[in-house]
């Protein structure tokens, strides 16, 4: 079976999942083809798996939106009736999208040419993830009369905004829907109707399975935490970096290193400056999968105070290093992480509840801490197995293409 997978950018550092994803059905068979709605050449790929990953992705919009101009002419005189529904159904998405009908046009364009290169390589179905931007590509290249689709809705954007994004009509219109957790399901089916829930599937997010197979180092008695995120609100990252401040303020002995970038790296400078914390909070870009996990190794435990996830691969991969979390009560999480078990679960915003879970942290014996690590990569390793996740995905290509 021949398998497109479309993101709208890959590879990206944060989408590891995705390629560990590829890669695992590579294995079980699959022929995959990778297709990326935008050129990510110009941005850092600290993982040589990425880099070699960048060598055979195919960018819809690598030679820029002239080159979709051909594309579009030649699928419209080609295909008239069909262009004419992919043409209705992209101005009724794009009237309620908060994008406006230029970029759904832009959208239907690159769909033209998909259909072009899907057919070239003989492509049997389109797999999405994210139900935004390139979802919706696969949907017009479908309507376009181009392979079947699905797609994996990780949340929260998905969640957040269904209407702009035509979430329904994205879930009516493809072959099955996949959601990466419990909770991501149950989101799903809210804009399915009944009577179609058994299209709606749980595929979780899964690490390599070489990954899984050690057994983790004890966790060291040292006062160092990590935390691992692109540097935007709904990370919480101020939320951590006052909690640090709090805990510095009692006298406490704390550190913390805090991997990724992104637009509030100011903000974030700032607050450091502002909470007189700046020589024990290290803010250390993006790393590589070797660096994150030393950094992991080095710490007490993983802090991940998030406000709006789906369920988040950094824990499953903290937690697969034998570290203890502590995290929010949002989404999935819960799903992963208990209290008492394999971390800490505390409300999200709460700067107070993120300081009292790291001071526990740092109250724990490092014993104690090490079982909590090694329970949670027990779990990891019984949900998260990317061979095991992907054998369900292929299950389901099997299941529905035929049919669709």
């Amino acid at each position: 079976m021949h398998i497109a997978y479309l993101v709208n950018q890959y590879p990206a550092v944060s989408h590891s999942f995705i390629r560990r994803e590829i890669d695992a059905l590579e294995r079980l068979g699959a022929t995959v083809s990778r297709f990326s709605v935008r050129d990510m050449s110009d941005q850092p790929l600290p993982d040589p798996r990425d880099q070699a990953e960048l060598g055979r992705t195919t960018a819809l919009l690598g030679d820029g939106s002239k080159a979709l101009l051909g594309p579009l002419a030649r699928i419209a005189r080609r295909r008239p009736a069909a262009f004419k529904r992919a043409l209705a159904l992209t101005v009724t998405t794009g009237r309620r999208s908060e994008r406006g009908l230029a970029i759904n046009f832009a959208y239907l364009g690159e769909a033209c040419l998909l259909v072009e290169q899907l057919e070239a390589a003989g492509v049997d179905h389109v797999h999405a993830h994210f139900g935004s931007n390139s979802t919706t590509v696969a949907m017009l290249a479908h309507e376009l009369g181009g392979p079947s689709f699905s797609f994996t809705a990780h949340g929260p954007e998905e969640f957040d905004k269904p209407d702009l994004i035509a979430l329904a009509a994205k879930i009516d219109r493809a072959a099955f829907v996949v959601g990466v957790s419990e909770f991501g399901r149950s989101q799903l089916c809210r804009y399915t109707p009944a009577d179609k829930w058994s299209r709606v599937h749980i595929v979780h997010c899964g690490l390599d399975p070489a990954d899984l197979a050690d057994e983790p180092t004890p966790v060291p008695d040292v006062t160092q935490f990590c935390s691992v995120g692109r540097l935007v609100e709904q990370k919480g990252q101020l939320v951590l970096i006052e909690a640090v401040g709090m805990l510095r303020r009692e006298g406490r002995d704390v550190s913390m290193v805090i991997i990724g970038d992104g637009d509030m790296r100011p903000e974030v400078e700032a607050l450091i400056a502002s909470e007189q914390v700046g020589d024990c909070v290290r803010l250390a870009g993006w790393a590589s999968s070797d660096v994150v996990r030393a950094e992991l190794e080095a710490a007490r435990a993983f802090v991940l105070p998030s406000f709006a996830e789906g369920l988040p691969v950094v824990l499953m991969e903290a937690l697969a290093q034998g570290r203890p979390v502590i995290t929010t009560f949002i989404a999935g999480i819960p799903e992963l992480v208990e209290t008492g078990v394999d971390g800490w679960i505390v409300p999200a915003g709460s700067a107070t509840a993120v300081a009292d879970a790291m001071r526990a942290a740092l109250d724990a014996d490092v014993a104690e801490l090490s079982e909590m690590g090694r329970r949670g990569l027990d779990r990891v390793r019984a949900h998260h197995n990317a061979d095991t996740e992907a054998a369900v995905l292929l299950g389901l290509f099997e299941r529905y293409v035929d049919a669709a």
